[in-house]
């Protein structure tokens, strides 16, 4: 039986010259060591963020991070971390990562691995993408024509939310752009045992 409890996520306080960061912190989950490496993950990817951002020299630079929980249920946690510096020029630079575990084993699954193998994920989720495009009226740097295999994403309310970086598609004023998928709609090709699996516990 998969561990069905939401996990505690705490804030933890990161701080240095022209920076502030609050980072999440898990605890309570069924194995210890499977916690050890989810919290050993994120710092990973918030130090990512920073090292991302560049120097902090400027005289007018500062640096803040944040996180937001998206899914916390069914053996399965998927967040995101913001990181926002401005080191000078017109605006500053919202860089954002997002990780999904398993609680019980620490696993963090790429977009590859929440569907069957080989099956045409990267053309499902395009088509999606591009109908939601053309719906919703979005400009694009360029015409879109794919996801990348690793195109990042996170889980919320039973869907994956693909979505891309700051002038990955879009122009910088339409911020990230997201594309909510109901995993429902991806159904005959989830990876039951995946966590879209466990969003769709009846496949």
């Amino acid at each position: 039986m998969a561990f069905q409890s939401p996990v505690i996520v705490q804030s933890a306080r990161a701080a240095f010259p022209k920076a502030e960061l609050w980072i999440p912190y898990v605890s309570g989950g069924p194995n210890e060591n499977a916690i050890k490496r989810i919290n050993e993950s994120i710092r990973k990817a918030a130090q990512q963020l920073v090292d991302e951002q560049g120097s902090l020299d400027d005289p007018r630079a500062e640096m803040s991070g944040y996180y937001e929980v998206k899914t916390n249920e069914r053996d399965i946690l998927s967040l995101s971390l913001f990181n926002y510096a401005y080191s000078g020029g017109s605006h500053g630079l919202t860089l954002q990562v997002s990780l999904t575990f398993r609680v019980s084993t620490g696993h963090a699954y790429s977009l590859p691995q929440l569907f069957k193998p080989g099956s045409a994920y990267v053309q499902r989720i395009s088509e999606t993408v591009s109908e939601q495009i053309k719906e919703r009226d979005i400009s694009t740097l360029e015409p879109f024509q794919t996801i990348r295999p690793d195109q990042d994403y996170y889980i919320a309310d039973r869907s994956i939310v693909i979505y891309f970086a700051l002038y990955e598609l879009t122009p910088y004023a339409y911020g990230f752009p997201y594309f909510p998928i109901s995993a429902y709609d991806l159904q005959d090709i989830v990876n039951e045992n995946g966590p879209l699996g466990a969003m769709v516990p009846n496949n």
